[in-house]
């Protein structure tokens, strides 16, 4: 055989091995994180995005995953994926946070912090279900027959204050049971997990609580919601203990879900630099083997997600590597999960040049969203009309209807293209960096014309102000000007833009053209919010209530590197 045989053998075999790209792939934004290595191994993490409290099954040859989103609306993001390492989102179960039990207006204000904590999701007899805990009203769950379709109105399980992070199960004697865990900030207890029995349908309690662990043991403190498995006649608890940012994982086994349980720690830190690698979803692969989906909290980017390789020793789900006493550490890099096929590199959802008549799956609103904050179009944009500030307002962490997602990467650009059509002094449309601290770029009106402003606020929860550290007078520009009747209307094109470095320092720039672009004001560090991730996205206010609205139409919002 020639030497040209064997050369084109191994461009054959190469194909045939690495994974396919899809068309979302070979179009993905080169800002966002991608963990498929193209070679058969993957990168921790396998998501560089706030993903918080994970939980993942299988259901035949699809992966689907849900997480905390707390305030946020759109509510509990439905992701897919084919091999554990690529991932898409596909839905929301939860398309507003108008709940049973709660005070209709509650969550028509941001709430941050409150809502959508640590979900269980399952699939049993057909049927997708979402068990969650509100820390202050009490546990709900959620189903559907068609995850990526309409699902049904949410039902209030068990009411209380404190109940978090449930995870249901259902026993092969028919008996379905459900575990959870309490929020000491609200019940006034910690560090425990209680277990009832709920009817058939997982609807209803019909047993009283019955106390299954103590984590105020001296060793596994803060102990948070275990998610429910049972395997070779074992029940297993797996949870999460010793708080977010240094925290690890535990699991806890018995013959009887009513235990007693014998605790081990099979995950934590070890050498590597991943902390607190904890709180998640085990789930197997049809091949047989065992995967852990956990988060790592990560300052200002959130709590990003890892997925550990879990091997079954003496009984015990052991993760990651390099095991010591059945407690394993982080991988960095791994093979990927033999799941029998070759999958497509997928990424989430981040830029959108808004051509569709519904919202974007990577867009959420700090609150449920009123019928005035705006539309998405297929004619190319998405319009959002001006809001008067809130009744006491002192800063943006007040304010309802940012338009806002994930941050994707640990370095990117977020730029987007708006026309604002300003009517009145003061009123703005802008691009924001939001958490505790925030900064935004806005393209305000003034007496004299137009300026571009930067303007940071530390501490918002803590009521402090705003401070303006930029400001560009845009001489010489001069809006299309239309007129609707005999009303004036100034359309204003302008392009804004926020470079993060590694670590989530942020640079805000603008440009008249969308090739040169002028920076503006200091640079800000961004910090997350009240138990999530810094977020970026848009904005437009009036500043006097009462004046006529004013709206920019955003023409497209893309991550780039």
């Amino acid at each position: 055989m020639t030497k040209g045989y064997f050369a084109v053998l191994a461009v054959v075999i190469y194909l045939s091995c690495r994974p396919l790209l899809s068309e979302a792939q070979e179009k993905k934004d080169p800002g966002i994180w991608v963990a498929d290595r193209s070679n058969g191994t993957y990168k921790n993490p396998v998501l560089f995005a706030d993903y918080s409290d994970p939980d993942v099954i299988r259901v035949g040859d699809d992966y689907y995953m849900t997480a905390s989103s707390f305030n946020c609306v759109p509510g509990l993001p439905i992701l897919h994926s084919k091999d554990l390492v690529n991932w898409q989102i596909i839905n929301y179960a939860l398309d507003d946070l108008y709940l049973p039990g709660v005070p209709p207006d509650f969550f028509n204000r941001p709430q941050h912090g409150k809502g959508v904590w640590a979900p269980c999701i399952r699939f049993h007899k057909g049927e997708y279900m979402i068990y969650w805990g509100d820390p202050d009203f009490g546990i709900y769950r959620v189903t559907t027959k068609n995850i990526r379709g309409k699902w049904d109105k949410p039902v209030l399980v068990l009411p209380g204050k404190g109940r978090i992070d449930p995870s249901p199960f259902f026993d092969d004697n028919g008996k379905v049971y459900l575990v959870h865990a309490w929020a000491g900030s609200r019940a006034g207890l910690n560090s425990i997990m209680t277990v009832c029995e709920l009817n058939k349908e997982g609807t209803k309690v019909i047993s009283n609580q019955s106390l299954i662990f103590d984590g105020n043991d001296g060793i596994n403190h803060t102990v948070e919601g275990g998610k429910f498995y049972k395997k070779d006649s074992y029940y297993y608890l797996l949870a999460p203990a010793g708080g977010v940012v240094n925290g690890w994982e535990i699991a806890l086994r018995s013959r009887s879900i009513y235990g007693p349980y014998e605790v081990k720690k099979v995950l934590a830190q070890g050498t590597t630099a991943i902390n607190g690698p904890h709180q998640g979803g085990l789930v197997d692969t049809k091949t047989g083997e065992w995967w852990f989906l956990h988060f790592q909290d990560k300052g200002p980017y959130g709590r990003i997600l890892h997925l550990q390789p879990v091997h079954w020793k003496d009984g015990w789900p052991v993760m990651g590597i390099n095991d010591h006493d059945y407690c394993g550490e982080p991988v960095i890099t791994y093979r990927k999960p033999d799941v029998g096929h070759r999958n497509s590199i997928e990424v989430p959802a981040t830029s959108d040049e808004f051509n569709k008549p519904g919202l974007g799956l990577q867009w959420s609103w700090h609150a449920n969203p009123q019928q005035s904050w705006g539309f998405p179009s297929s004619n190319g944009y998405i319009r959002l009309y001006g809001q008067y500030y809130p009744e006491g307002y002192t800063n943006f962490w007040d304010l309802p209807n940012l338009l806002l997602q994930k941050l994707p990467a640990p370095a990117f650009t977020a730029t987007m293209k708006l026309t604002a059509v300003l009517q009145n002094e003061g009123d703005m449309a802008g691009l924001i960096m939001m958490g505790w601290d925030y900064s935004y770029i806005a393209l305000r009106k003034t007496a004299a014309g137009y300026a571009v402003v930067q303007t940071i606020c530390n501490d918002a929860e803590q009521q402090h102000t705003e401070k303006e550290t930029g400001n560009s007078i845009l001489k010489n520009f001069k809006p299309e000007v239309r007129y609707n009747y005999q009303t004036k209307l100034e359309r204003a094109t302008i392009f804004l833009k926020v470079a993060v470095e590694e670590g989530a320092r942020c640079t805000f720039y603008y440009s008249l053209d969308g090739n040169r672009f002028e920076k503006v004001g200091t640079p800000f560090q961004a910090k997350q919010g009240k138990w999530i991730g810094a977020k970026t996205g848009m904005f437009t206010l009036n500043q006097q209530p009462g004046s006529p609205r004013s709206w920019m139409d955003v023409d497209w919002f893309r991550i780039g590197k």
